[in-house]
């Protein structure tokens, strides 16, 4: 056991950068695993033709990975409270690999479906993950941009990976786009396995210095030690709590859009304006490439600097969760234009606004989680939220269908993020961390 001596906290520059690094692992595996599951939709155009398929099936197909992916995302958070990040993710690494390689070899859609619903199995934890691993190595006063620089890609996977992919179809194939994706998946899960150990665990293989870890503990974060043997038990607890309420159905109503965004965005931009497949890769990218750079500058700067400054937690991160959520409404003007230009603007602005309150809603769980706990409440979270994310390929599938435009489907997104306001404002409440069940009782 790690002993924490009595001394006086370093400063972060003199604490060191192990940290860090350990971030930036979890952002190569959030980049990897989106590019991963979101592949599809650039493929999906080519896929669909081979295999024949309508609009409304492709939305079927657009969401399978979905089906599984919700369904394991509280069974992957009791995983993760009860054995740990480091365990649960070696597994998964390799699972979700394989998965990517059964999609390149599939013959038909069932085989297409079967080999989504593998990857949402294997890419679960992955969140929730990340969520408690900033938890257990960095102090409260930097969780804005520590969340930021891994949150960074989901976003940046539209920017690497959708013009990536869209040249592996236009070169190889749709079945290239997956074999490529699948390699390198491989790839990171030998990163893992060598890379990544909790805390404790690199303090005692020198890895990390007595200094930053009590740097990283007399900060505020939680103590990895603490694992519940009855995760069921704990998992009662947490749905019990009307914050854990508010948060996720705040993130499940920007959840529907970005989940509309990530399958059915190069399709929006290859059948209503017009573009060939790489060229809708590219235009993909634009949007989450200013989201990224607005990620990095408020939630993840931003909100820092003024805790740092004194601000109030809850003011600083409510504003910010509201003011995205009221950006993000602006989607909804690309459902009155054809013109391509215009349609990016509205797209643009409604990716930031999804994108601050999305960067903010995944710094939570590590905020407001009682001490080992991280896991259930992000878990229960991101239920929630890819719950209204599954609906969101199937609604647009067949809004479209019916249509024969992607207007309805713009707007039918705007009022749902418009609820998620109510939910951040009124449901959620002080920004504080929740009581052991122990200390409630």
């Amino acid at each position: 056991m790690v002993t924490e001596p009595e001394a006086v906290v370093p400063t972060s520059s003199r604490a060191g950068r192990v940290r860090w690094m350990i971030v930036v692992l979890l952002f190569f595996g959030v980049l990897i695993n989106y590019i991963d599951r979101t592949n599809i939709s650039v493929a999906g155009g080519p896929l669909g033709h081979e295999f024949g398929l309508t609009p409304g099936e492709m939305g079927w197909v657009f969401s399978s990975f979905l089906w599984s992916y919700t369904l394991m995302q509280i069974p992957a958070g009791l995983l993760l409270d009860r054995f740990g990040m480091k365990p649960v993710l070696r597994v998964a690494t390799w699972i979700w690999a394989v998965a990517c390689v059964l999609t390149a070899v599939a013959s038909g859609t069932g085989l297409v479906i079967l080999s989504r619903v593998l990857l949402g199995v294997a890419e679960a934890p992955v969140f929730p993950g990340a969520m408690k691993v900033t938890g257990y190595w960095f102090p409260r006063r930097e969780r804005g941009l520590s969340t930021a620089v891994f949150d960074s890609g989901q976003r940046l996977s539209n920017v690497i990976g959708t013009p990536l992919v869209a040249l592996a179809v236009v070169e190889l194939g749709w079945r290239g786009a997956f074999w490529t994706t699948g390699a390198l998946s491989v790839l990171f899960a030998v990163v893992f396995w060598v890379g990544y150990r909790n805390p404790k665990e690199a303090v005692r293989s020198g890895r990390l210095s007595e200094a930053e870890y009590r740097y990283i503990r007399e900060g505020g974060a939680q103590d990895e030690d603490v694992a519940h043997p009855n995760p069921l038990a704990n998992l009662g607890y947490v749905l019990g709590r009307r914050k854990v309420w508010g948060l996720s159905l705040g993130l499940a109503c920007a959840g529907y859009t970005t989940w509309l965004l990530l399958t059915w965005l190069p399709g929006y931009l290859q059948s209503e304006l017009h573009m060939g497949v790489l060229k809708s890769g590219l235009f993909t990218a634009i949007p989450w490439l200013i989201a990224v750079g607005a990620e990095f500058l408020i939630p993840g700067w931003l909100v820092d600097h003024l805790i740092k400054r004194g601000g109030r937690e809850t003011v600083v991160r409510k504003s910010v969760l509201v003011a995205g959520m009221v950006i993000a409404l602006g989607i909804t003007g690309a459902a009155f234009t054809t013109d391509v230009t215009v349609a990016l603007f509205w797209i643009t602005v409604g990716t930031v606004g999804i994108t601050l309150a999305y960067c903010v809603s995944n710094s939570l769980p590590a905020l407001i989680a009682p001490e080992g706990s991280v896991g259930a409440v992000a878990s229960v979270m991101n239920f929630i939220n890819t719950l209204f994310g599954l609906a969101a390929p199937i609604v647009t599938g067949y809004l479209v269908q019916a249509t024969g435009s992607f207007g309805p489907a713009f707007i039918v997104a705007g009022i749902i993020m418009a609820a998620g306001i109510f939910f951040y404002t009124v449901v959620l409440g002080p920004i504080e961390q929740i009581p052991s069940k122990a200390l409630s009782s």
